[in-house]
C-alpha cells in the first residue's frame, strides 16, 4: 500500500513537473517573440530640382533647367515604384508582398510609402524596381496602383507607362510636353532595378516601432542625358527615344537616400 501511494505521489509530482516545465518554454518562447518582434518602415518621398537638389519640385510652377536652359512648367508628373525589398547585414532579404506603387505628384498621399511587419534588424540597402515588371504587364486588367482607371496603361499596346509626365514649355514648338515612357521588352525594355546603400547610416528597424527613410529624387535627371524639349517635346510610345529618357532619370543618381531615422 505504502509503494502505491509513493508511486502515485511520485507520478503527480512527475505531472506537475512536465507541466511546469511547459509553461515556462511557452513562457520563453512568447517572452523571445516579444523582444524579437516586427516593426514598421515610412519611406519618404521629396521631389527636387536642378544640379544641387536644393530647390523642391513644384507642379504648376515654371522651372529652368540647369543643363538644356528649358523653362518647364509640370502639370503631371507621375511614375512606379514596385518589388521593393530590404537587404539585411547577413545578406538575407526582407521582401515586401504585393508592392507595386504609384507615385503621383498631384496626391500627397502617394509620396510616402507605408511597410509594416518588418523583422527586427539591422538593413544595409534599400532595392525596388522603377516601373512595372514584366509578369504584371502581360497580366491584364488589374486593381489598386496597377488598375486602368489610373491611366497608365496602354490598352493598344497591352503595358504599362513606367513614368508619365506634361506640361508647357516656350522651347517647344507647340508650347507644351508631353513624355509617357513604357517598354518592358526586348530592346525597348526601360523597367530599372535600384539598389541604394543605406551604410552610411544603417537602417535599425525595432520592434512596435515606426522606422524612416527619407530619399530625394531629383526630376530634372530626365533631361540629364537627353535632348530639350526644342528637339523632342513628345513621347508616347516604346522605342529608343523613350528608353534613353528613361534611363537618364534611372540612371543618373535620380534617387538618393538623404537620411534614415
Amino acid at each position: 500500500m505504502k509503494n502505491h501511494k509513493l508511486t502515485s505521489l511520485l507520478f503527480i509530482a512527475a505531472l506537475l513537473f512536465i507541466n511546469l516545465t511547459s509553461c515556462k518554454k511557452e513562457e520563453i518562447i512568447e517572452t523571445v517573440q516579444a523582444v524579437a518582434g516586427k516593426g514598421s518602415l515610412k519611406v519618404e518621398l521629396e521631389h527636387v530640382w536642378g544640379m544641387s537638389n536644393s530647390t523642391l519640385f513644384a507642379l504648376d510652377t515654371f522651372l529652368v533647367h540647369p543643363k538644356t536652359s528649358d523653362s518647364l512648367k509640370f502639370t503631371k508628373f507621375k511614375y512606379y515604384v514596385s518589388n521593393v525589398k530590404l537587404k539585411m547585414a547577413d545578406g538575407s532579404y526582407w521582401i515586401h508582398p504585393e508592392s507595386y506603387f504609384l507615385i503621383d505628384l498631384s496626391n500627397p498621399g502617394t509620396l510616402d510609402l507605408n511597410f509594416t511587419d518588418i523583422p527586427v534588424g539591422i538593413y544595409t540597402d534599400l532595392e525596388f524596381t522603377l516601373g512595372v515588371d514584366s509578369l504584371r504587364n502581360v497580366s491584364g486588367a488589374q486593381s489598386g496602383a496597377l488598375a486602368i482607371s489610373n491611366e497608365m496603361f496602354w490598352l493598344w499596346n497591352s503595358g504599362y507607362v513606367m513614368l508619365k509626365t506634361e506640361g508647357t514649355s516656350p522651347q517647344s514648338s507647340d508650347g507644351t510636353f508631353v513624355f509617357h515612357l513604357g517598354g518592358f521588352s526586348g530592346v525597348n525594355n526601360i523597367v530599372t532595378e535600384q539598389s541604394l546603400s543605406l551604410l552610411t547610416t544603417p537602417l535599425t528597424v525595432t520592434a512596435n516601432n515606426i522606422n524612416m527613410i527619407h530619399m530625394q529624387v531629383n526630376t530634372s535627371k530626365l533631361w540629364h542625358s537627353s535632348p530639350s524639349v526644342s528637339e523632342i517635346n513628345k513621347i508616347h510610345m516604346p522605342g529608343e527615344n523613350a528608353k534613353n529618357m528613361a534611363l537618364s532619370f534611372y540612371n543618373n543618381n535620380a534617387f538618393m537616400i538623404h537620411h534614415v531615422e
